[in-house]
C-alpha cells in the first residue's frame, strides 16, 4: 500500500526531459492516484518573463501520456494553498534541488497546517529545460 492517496506535482514541463520523467516516476512510488499541474502559458509568462516553447495543451498532452500520471489539470497559480482547494491531495512533491528555498520552505509550513505533506524528490543532476531551450537568435554574434 502506498503511503498517501493522492499525490500532487506542478511544473512546466517545456522542453520535457529524463529530469521530469524521473520526477513524475519516484513521485508516483509514493501515492495511489497523482495529479500533474501543467503551467499555463500565461502563468509562465507572468512569473519567468518567457514563453514556453512548447504550447500548454501540447505540454499537457505529453504529461498525460506519461504512464505514472494519473490526471494532468492546467495550472494557473503557484499557490499550493489554492490548488489544494480544487486537487484535496495528501502529498506534494518536489525536486530536492529546491530544499532550504523560502518560498518551499513556507510553503511546507502552509501545507502542514492542513495535514499535506512536502516531500522532496531527488533532483536529476545534469538536466534541465533552460539548458535545452534554443539560443535567442539575437543574441548569437559571429
Amino acid at each position: 500500500m502506498k503511503k498517501y492517496k493522492i499525490g500532487y506535482t506542478q511544473g512546466v514541463y517545456d522542453m520535457f526531459h529524463i529530469g521530469h520523467l524521473n520526477l513524475l516516476n519516484h513521485a508516483k512510488e509514493y501515492c495511489e492516484h497523482l495529479i500533474v499541474g501543467v503551467n499555463s502559458d500565461e502563468l509562465v509568462e507572468e512569473y519567468k518573463h518567457k514563453k514556453p516553447v512548447i504550447s500548454e495543451a501540447d505540454r499537457a498532452e505529453i504529461v498525460r501520456n506519461i504512464k505514472a500520471v494519473d490526471e494532468v489539470v492546467i495550472a494557473h497559480t503557484l499557490d499550493k494553498e489554492k490548488a489544494l482547494e480544487l486537487y484535496h491531495f495528501d502529498a506534494i512533491f518536489i525536486g530536492d534541488d529546491w530544499k532550504g528555498n523560502p518560498r518551499w520552505e513556507q510553503t511546507k509550513v502552509d501545507l502542514a497546517r492542513h495535514g499535506v505533506d512536502l516531500v522532496f524528490l531527488p533532483h536529476t543532476e545534469g538536466v534541465s529545460s533552460t539548458q535545452l531551450r534554443p539560443v535567442e537568435q539575437d543574441k548569437v554574434r559571429d
